[in-house]
């Protein structure tokens, strides 16, 4: 991770460590860095979320844009997929969402995309150094850019989405968490254009209510809608629409994993599992491999994160990966995680299989896990702790055969705690030991 870019862009708390003139700035080297040996000026995709200080970021960034000659097309709010999509399709030399995805509302976040809607890399290490003190000349007279609405753009996507699947949902009773975030008016109109009866929450965004006891991070509203209406199947996006968890008919919660392990049975049985494998990360589950490889199915790992995830794929020549949390990555159809593609997938799958959603998943046994979030400013420095090491020591320990991970935030500043093994009294218990010496670590800074 460098100093403003972690493992899923440059995130912060708004206008504390990310502030409009970080925006502006980035905008400004963007511009610049697109423009350079072209006859005709660089072409910027933007699109935000719903959070409030989404706004600011997206004219903030906007206008160094333009300063430094690009011209600037708004999405205004839509999902990070969306961008994705339409920076590799449209013509665009790069895209940027302005969302801190899954993270409260006080939080956001800048995330690059290149022209082939994959996130940028080598870029961002040239951005941080612009940011510490970088120049770089004004565009003047009829060199500056211009800014323009690009709602037309959202409607492509949406058309893209509807387009995949082979079958009608007419007659299924679908429930949405749309997290009062970027899907809050996209995923319903996709539903309910192939047919769906469709039933939302989380759509009705304040600014202040993003992620706010619901959506992906949150499925218990939407296990109690499908529930309360005895709908077939509900589906819980994240703030920016890149994540899915589905719940089942039962009420039942299908995390990331689980939604791997049904999606590649089903690429397997029709022979379009490229290589015979998916990549997946440390984050989860050791049932999926154990799983999958019951199934003949091989799991590659890579680092935590889509980006990482979509570039193992490449490497190995893979169809299907993700992560536990939802960002699941359907390389035929996109390059980074998508919600409501995702669902539409699954939907997909179930209806082919003629059977409940409840059904797909059978033979997937996840071991018992627990996870948490300790807050810890001084990360690199808690987990070298001595105290930390022997708590892990004995949680190691106590889960004889299971497995313990701790893992620095890449956006957020926590560490993840991941305790896993036979027994859930026991990963609670590990899981205990090491909250509380993380805990312990912070205070002593």
């Amino acid at each position: 991770m460098g100093k403003y870019f972690g493992t899923d862009g440059f995130r912060g708390k708004a206008n504390e460590s990310l502030t409009a003139i970080h925006a502006f700035r980035v905008g400004r080297f963007l511009g610049r860095y697109f423009s350079r040996g072209k006859a005709e000026r660089a072409r910027v995709l933007v699109g935000k979320d719903t959070r409030r200080s989404s706004y600011m970021l997206e004219y903030s960034l906007a206008a160094g844009a333009t300063a430094s000659g690009a011209d600037v097309c708004l999405l205004h709010v839509t999902t990070t997929p969306s961008v994705s999509y339409l920076t590799r399709t449209e013509g665009f030399d790069c895209g940027v969402m302005i969302s801190a995805s899954h993270n409260p509302y006080e939080d956001n976040g800048i995330k690059l995309f290149n022209r082939d809607g994959e996130k940028l890399e080598e870029e961002e290490r040239l951005i941080e150094d612009y940011l510490d003190g970088g120049s770089l000349p004004l565009a003047t007279g009829e060199d500056i850019g211009r800014t323009v609405d690009y709602v037309a753009g959202r409607n492509r996507y949406l058309a893209y989405l509807l387009s995949l699947p082979r079958v009608s949902f007419r007659g299924m009773r679908v429930g949405l968490d749309c997290a009062n975030g970027s899907a809050f008016m996209l995923a319903k109109a996709v539903f309910d254009a192939l047919g769906a009866n469709t039933y939302a929450i989380g759509v009705q965004p304040s600014g202040t209510n993003i992620n706010l006891g619901c959506g992906s991070t949150h499925p218990e509203a939407l296990q109690g809608l499908v529930r309360e209406r005895s709908l077939d199947v509900g589906f819980a996006f994240d703030g920016d629409a890149d994540r899915c968890i589905a719940v089942d008919e039962r009420g039942r919660v299908l995390d990331g994993d689980a939604i791997l392990y049904l999606a590649a049975k089903d690429l397997k049985e029709r022979g379009e599992l490229d290589g015979g494998g998916i990549v997946a990360t440390p984050m989860s589950n050791l049932g999926l491999e154990r799983s999958l490889r019951e199934a003949g199915i091989r799991v590659v790992y890579s680092e935590v994160g889509d980006r990482f995830v979509y570039e193992e794929m490449l490497r190995q020549g893979y169809l299907l990966g993700g992560e536990s949390s939802g960002h699941i990555i359907f390389r035929k159809y996109a390059r980074t995680g998508d919600g409501i593609l995702t669902a539409l997938r699954v939907m997909e799958i179930a209806l082919g299989r003629k059977t409940p959603v409840s059904l797909l998943a059978e033979g997937y046994r996840p071991l018992p896990r627990e996870s948490r979030s300790v807050p810890v400013e001084k990360r690199a420095a808690a987990l070298a702790d001595e105290g930390v090491l022997l708590a892990k020591a004995r949680a190691e320990q106590l889960l004889a055969g299971g497995r313990v991970l701790l893992r620095a935030s890449g956006t957020e500043p926590v560490v993840r705690v991941l305790t896993e093994g036979e027994r859930k009294a026991d990963c609670v218990e590990a899981a205990d030991l090491l909250e509380l010496a993380l805990r312990s670590a912070g205070e002593r800074g």
